[in-house]
């Protein structure tokens, strides 16, 4: 998988001279980590979009701060928006250690195809769209494969349990969770009710004979 770069300088304006930056198309953001100095930094919106697009929350960035002859490996944290328009307004970065092991969250992502689709009344339903892994930034999964081909029928679910990580990754979920599973199309019980009463109607009226006068 490539390897995400961003590069951001650092940031000598806070509080309410933030909006000046994010109307130039600058947007605020925040590095800090465990043991590591707070940095408050800035990078052009568009830029920044587009690795937010492609890295996520799960995916390890090598970030440079202009100056630095050193680039630093970061996570993304948190993201800011504006409500309605989803304007960016910060985001925060955090510095991982390469021998220290960390806990992110990562999507999971189906392949294979599950046998019990291919009836039209069945139905895949994803009860968890990511999971809480466990391991070193060198060992970090951009996602889980979660393999359906196993799925049969209606019932059929795959647990935390079933889920088989990369060396060196231990997911935390509880194993007996329920990852993905097949359901089946089932009927309204009042639309099978009243489609029921008609029936019954249906067959209980009486057969009436039609005189027509000369």
């Amino acid at each position: 998988m490539d390897k995400i770069t961003l590069e951001l300088i650092h940031r000598d304006t806070f509080g309410k001279h933030n909006r000046a930056l994010r109307r130039r198309g600058v947007t605020p953001a925040h590095l800090f980590g465990h043991g590591a100095r707070s940095v408050a930094l800035e990078g052009e919106t568009g830029e920044l979009e587009k690795i937010l697009a492609r890295a996520g929350t799960s995916r390890l960035i090598s970030l440079k701060v202009h100056g630095e002859k050193r680039a630093r490996t970061v996570l993304v944290r948190e993201i800011q928006r504006k409500p309605v328009s989803g304007l960016l307004l910060h985001v925060d970065f955090y510095q991982v250690k390469s021998k220290e092991k960390m806990t992110v969250e990562v999507p999971v992502h189906m392949v294979g195809q599950a046998p019990a689709l291919e009836s039209k009344a069945n139905n895949l339903e994803v009860e968890l769209s990511s999971l809480m892994v466990e391991c070193l930034p060198a060992d970090l999964p951009a996602r889980l494969d979660v393999d359906i081909s196993g799925l049969k029928a209606a019932a059929d679910a795959l647990r935390v349990g079933d889920i088989r990580p990369p060396d060196g990754v231990t997911i935390l979920n509880d194993h007996d969770l329920v990852v993905v599973k097949i359901e089946a199309e089932r009927r309204p019980v009042m639309e099978a009710e009243e489609a029921e009463g008609i029936e019954e109607e249906v067959q209980a009226a009486p057969e009436t004979a039609t005189s027509v006068e000369e």
